[in-house]
């Protein structure tokens, strides 16, 4: 098959196009490496700086619309797979449809469906945007509904997940926001992670408990990274140094890694049910996950053995217990460690994760006969 991936969400269609390509499919990825991140692409689609920089990157996208058709797939990351406004993206992703054979909406993170469902219907127990019933106040929750609830953005989200031929959705949280309002159309494929020949490393009885957190520029807050490190920092108070903190805020993904190795733990997103990309990442070079391991994410992949992840609740106590847990107990890591490599292995591998896109991208012609 002929597959266009259109935008970036942390790695997740690089690593794709990957997997992709080693099941003989012939790939094209345009997007612009999600902001400072950096990911690889084939084609570079960044905003460029400046007054006129919507509309220069609007002319490049023009001037690239002849190579962008003739695919038999076309998947977008996002309703909002290029910077531009809203009322640019729909005569654009309008053209899309019209020159390509099926388009499939990936649910990956922000977009109207997530903001809306978690606020309105709630279905989970926490989220971005609720604790229980309470909507979160935070300036980030309430700047994502003023962007998403009754705009621009909110109905071209709204057209292309009617239009699309399948929505794809990466997390437990994304699918049941999905599923509840396209139930015939909407799947669910784990995120893939190039899976490398990793070992966990090997720790002394005496040395610290070496965390590591990554810090989203201005979103630690809405992440509830904000909760986590504070943790951390009070249990590095109390320990010294029997504790090694590590702090990456705002780095390329490169730069992210190389602070990452080495690490026994990496706190993710607090109020997620999942770990994602990154923690996923770090899982599958033997780094445990302290963040999102509910049971509904067991359950949605099948997994009775595997629960490496240590999971929190949306609150500090909840991340204070069980760091010093760990940090009390550090016999528990080398197989909470293990444990997290074959857990990626098993899920994530991107092979087999192109393998489930594959299937699903070849159900559509079936789907549609």
């Amino acid at each position: 098959m002929r597959i266009l991936l259109l935008g970036e969400y942390s790695n997740v269609h690089h690593t794709l196009a990957k997997g992709l390509r080693n099941r003989g499919h012939e790939v094209l990825l345009v997007s612009n490496g999600d902001f400072w991140k950096n990911y690889p692409r084939d084609i570079d689609v960044a905003r460029p700086e400046g007054r006129w920089g919507g509309l220069r990157l609007l002319v490049r996208i023009i001037s690239l619309l002849p190579r962008l058709r003739g695919f038999d797939i076309v998947q977008i990351i996002n309703p909002l797979f290029f910077e531009l406004g809203a009322q640019r993206i729909r005569p654009i992703y309008e053209y899309l449809r019209r020159n390509n054979r099926h388009i499939v909406l990936g649910a990956f993170g922000m977009d109207h469906y997530w903001v809306k469902t978690c606020c309105d219907e709630k279905p989970l127990r926490y989220s971005d945007f609720n604790i229980g019933n309470t909507l979160r106040q935070n300036a980030d929750a309430r700047k994502e509904r003023h962007d998403w609830l009754g705009t621009p953005k909110a109905a071209l989200n709204q057209m292309i997940a009617e239009d699309a031929d399948c929505i794809v959705a990466g997390l437990y949280e994304y699918f049941v926001c999905y599923e509840r309002h396209f139930p015939t159309k909407t799947r669910f494929i784990p995120f893939p992670i190039e899976v490398k020949d990793h070992a966990p490393r090997q720790r002394k009885a005496d040395e610290p408990v070496r965390i590591f957190i990554g810090i989203s520029r201005g979103r630690s807050e809405y992440k509830g990274t904000d909760i986590m490190l504070r943790a951390a920092q009070q249990l590095k108070t109390e320990y010294g140094k029997r504790i090694d903190l590590r702090v990456a805020e705002g780095v390329p993904f490169a730069e992210y890694v190389e602070m990452m190795n080495g690490a026994d733990l990496i706190l993710d997103q607090l109020y997620s049910y999942t770990p994602s990309m990154n923690p996923l990442e770090a899982m599958s070079r033997g780094i445990i996950c302290v963040g999102g391991g509910e049971p509904e994410n067991y359950a949605i992949l099948n997994e009775t053995e595997l629960h490496p992840i240590i999971n929190v609740q949306p609150t500090y106590e909840s991340c204070y217990d069980q760091l010093r847990h760990v940090v009390e107990n550090p016999t528990i890591i080398s197989q909470l460690q293990r444990d997290s490599i074959l857990y990626v292995r098993r899920h994530h591998d991107h092979n087999k994760v192109a393998e489930a896109y594959e299937k699903m991208y070849q159900s559509l012609d079936f789907n549609m006969s």
